[in-house]
């Protein structure tokens, strides 16, 4: 817990000063209340205050994984969890998961529950892992969830790992695309502007020349103001997407896209499978584990439907007929969770099924990047080709006028 510089006044009027430590600001007034002390200012120390702003950095996932590991661990081992977690923020290497960690254990020694205090910590703690101690807690197979929770740490960190080495070169090739259009565009084409002078004044320049011009003209004087007006416009689209209708907007989009779609639709189920199946074979009721396992989709609209498909369980209804009415969920899915609950291994079906969504994935993954790059690539080659046709044109029509 941080510690708080303050000043205060006893009852003789006395002005004394002092530091404690204290949950928050609010604590530490009741604090001094207690001990009859008449506070006159009470914030943070320097040393407190960088610590509390460390606490709204992230934390990478091989830290994490330790983390989770060596608390599965310590627990397993019987020794008990306020004790771990001193242990553990004592060997920490990552200063800002020692400060969470400490005031984890804070939190945990006044009485909350491990879930609960993670939660108050989302950018270090993701929903998924909160919702998963939750139940571990809840049915007392915590050192098992966290074993789980390294599992799926990792291997998300290996997939998005995966993802950014298969978009760097796309990427290399958007920028220097970008780039040479821009270097043309500003420097190269107002060369010829002198040439084609006389057939604009005669309106016989080609329509690719004349467009051609127009965007060198526009590049040249209003560049500036464009790429202000794209950065401000990116700087509201952002902030919108972090609206929950903005969200919900994306999300569907990711869903629709053409090429990248199929991957994060297959992705995003094979997680919610996987998640499910596993904490079903923990013995965790169905519309807890559903409830748990619509977060780690990450996607709104998977999770609405996923949501909406627990409300009909708890009718009475199959797990496999709501989530076919959704429309989200591919029928080689549905049918298979159809078939396990009928055999009654369901969790092993819904392992099985994420199993084969991620090789699919991998799959269709490796597929749209091979097929990015040409296509890149021959956009490229297209946009040099218009600025050469465009400029080449009224060179050969006034040649073949004389």
């Amino acid at each position: 817990m941080p510690d708080f510089q303050y000043t205060a006044h006893e009852i003789s009027g006395q002005q004394i000063t002092g530091v404690l430590t204290a949950a928050s600001k609010q604590e530490a007034l009741s604090s001094l209340s207690t001990r009859n002390l008449f506070p006159v200012r009470v914030e943070l120390t320097e040393e407190a205050g960088v610590n509390r702003a460390r606490l709204g950095r992230k934390v990478g996932a091989r830290h994490l994984a330790v983390f989770y590991t060596q608390l599965a661990d310590l627990l397993r081992s019987g020794v008990p969890m306020l004790r771990s977690l001193e242990l553990l923020e004592k060997q920490s290497s990552n200063l800002t998961l020692k400060l969470v960690v400490q005031e984890v254990r804070g939190e945990v020694a006044n009485g909350t529950r491990l879930a609960e205090a993670m939660r108050r910590h989302p950018r270090v703690f993701g929903e998924l892992a909160v919702s998963m101690v939750r139940a571990g807690e809840e049915g007392s197979f915590l050192e098992d969830v966290l074993k789980r929770i390294v599992a799926f740490t990792e291997h998300q960190q290996e997939l998005k790992s995966r993802v950014v080495g298969a978009m760097i070169y796309p990427v290399f090739l958007l920028v220097v695309m970008t780039a040479v259009v821009a270097a043309m565009l500003i420097f190269f084409v107002p060369k010829f502007e002198p040439i084609f002078e006389e057939m604009s004044e005669q309106g016989a320049l080609p329509w690719a020349t004349t467009a051609l011009m127009s965007l060198s003209d526009f590049a040249q004087n209003y560049g500036l103001v464009g790429l202000l007006l794209g950065a401000g416009g990116m700087f509201a689209l952002v902030g919108w997407l972090k609206t929950e209708a903005g969200r919900e907007k994306l999300d569907l989009f990711r869903l629709r896209a053409f090429g990248m779609g199929p991957i994060v639709r297959s992705l995003a189920i094979a997680r919610f499978c996987r998640i499910l199946g596993t904490l079903l074979r923990n013995g965790v009721p169905i519309l807890q584990s559903l409830r748990i396992a619509m977060d780690a989709t990450g996607n709104v609209v998977l999770s609405r439907a996923i949501g909406e498909a627990a409300e009909n369980i708890s009718e009475g209804k199959a797990l496999a007929q709501p989530l076919s009415a959704s429309g989200q969920f591919p029928e080689e899915v549905v049918e298979m969770i159809a078939v396990g609950e009928e055999a009654n291994n369901l969790e092993q079906v819904l392992i099985d099924i994420s199993e084969n969504l991620e090789r699919r994935t991998n799959r269709l993954l490796d597929m749209f990047v091979r097929m990015l790059e040409p296509v890149m690539l021959t956009v490229l080659a297209g946009v040099v080709l218009f600025v050469v046709i465009a400029l080449l044109l009224p060179i050969l029509q006034s040649s073949s006028i004389m």
